[in-house]
């Protein structure tokens, strides 16, 4: 019985991959695995134009995060790094295209993917990261586009919010209220000064004071970030491209900007579509034509199997139709006050 067992499961095993292998024959797109270690990733041809170079298009969607996103074991910015990995080892990829749709997110998340893409641009000596921005790219969504080569926005993204966010919840009053009573022990007189069980008046100014200066270290990280970013870019793209306006820094206060206004103010080089950004990519390299690709996450045997091993899960989700943010007390973000509400 246990061997036939062990057949059955050998010939439903071999099923799945035949099944597998069929659906890749009779794929319309052409697929290439990656064997680089890291997330398993599969070269995807999202537009073939009967041509030897390649334009490989990075996305940023949703909230930017450093925490594991899938079964895989993997975050965002292990999957984004790993692209970027990929395009800088494949010679015929001319340029990269970060295609970006996000309010913003973690501020460690933000400044590993910003990293990322500003040392892919150094190690490859010439392979250009063209920004394309969608409908949002505020906060750490333009922290991480602040890098590129040469940005383009429409005229209706949703961009800047240039600043950093701190929250935290404050329950004392209602534990007042159910009759409850904190007993707290500590090693310093600081380390509850964010509990939500504190009255609220009892925040020092020595607190309040030291909370700020972790903001402003932040902020002054993400302002120099656009600066260099901004710098950099207008040195290579010389009289093409658009330099930040002296006024700048009056409008990295928090407030978000239209693509025009980003545009006027020097965030941006271009106002226009993906086409538009894949034509810019095209021509700062120098290449008439080229073939779209993406490196997407596989999905194979192995994690189904995984998925069937996992029983301890008993969450259900409901999709909303958007990613609903997952903001953690005493977390610092870069993200757009649009997002919040």
């Amino acid at each position: 019985m246990i061997f036939a067992l062990i057949l059955l499961v050998l010939l439903g095993v071999s099923m799945l991959a035949n099944m597998q292998n069929l659906f890749n024959s009779f794929s319309p797109v052409k697929v290439t695995r990656g064997h680089s270690a890291g997330p398993r990733l599969e070269e995807v041809v999202t537009e073939d134009n009967d041509a030897s170079s390649k334009l490989a298009v990075v996305e940023v969607n949703g909230i930017i995060t450093g925490r594991m996103m899938d079964q895989s074991g993997y975050n965002m910015v292990d999957v984004i790094k790993a692209q970027l990995k990929r395009a800088e080892e494949d010679d015929k990829v001319k340029a990269v295209i970060l295609k970006v749709d996000s309010p913003g997110g973690e501020v460690l998340a933000s400044d590993e993917i910003s990293r990322a893409v500003a040392d892919f641009q150094t190690k490859t000596h010439g392979k250009p990261v063209v920004c394309s921005m969608g409908g949002l790219a505020a906060s750490g969504g333009y922290y991480v586009s602040a890098p590129c080569r040469w940005i383009v926005a429409n005229d209706l993204t949703i961009t800047g919010s240039i600043g950093v966010i701190l929250s935290t919840w404050n329950y004392r009053g209602l534990m007042d209220k159910v009759g409850l009573r904190p007993e707290t022990f500590k090693s310093g007189k600081f380390k509850d000064m964010l509990s939500g069980s504190r009255e609220p008046e009892s925040m020092t100014q020595e607190e309040r004071d030291m909370v700020q200066s972790l903001i402003n270290e932040t902020y002054g990280k993400f302002t120099n970030v656009v600066a260099t970013g901004r710098e950099r870019a207008q040195e290579k793209n010389k009289s093409k491209g658009r330099a930040l306006t002296e006024s700048w820094p009056d409008y990295a206060d928090g407030r978000i900007l239209s693509g025009t206004d980003a545009y006027k103010l020097g965030f941006v080089d271009e106002l226009g579509t993906f086409d538009d950004a894949v034509k810019r990519a095209k021509n700062i390299v120098g290449i008439s034509r080229a073939n779209l690709i993406q490196y997407q996450q596989r999905f194979d045997l192995s994690d189904l199997f995984r998925l069937f091993g996992k029983t301890d899960s008993k969450v259900v989700k409901v999709d909303l139709g958007m990613e609903m943010p997952k903001l953690q007390a005493g977390q610092l973000y870069f993200l757009s006050p649009t997002f919040l509400h």
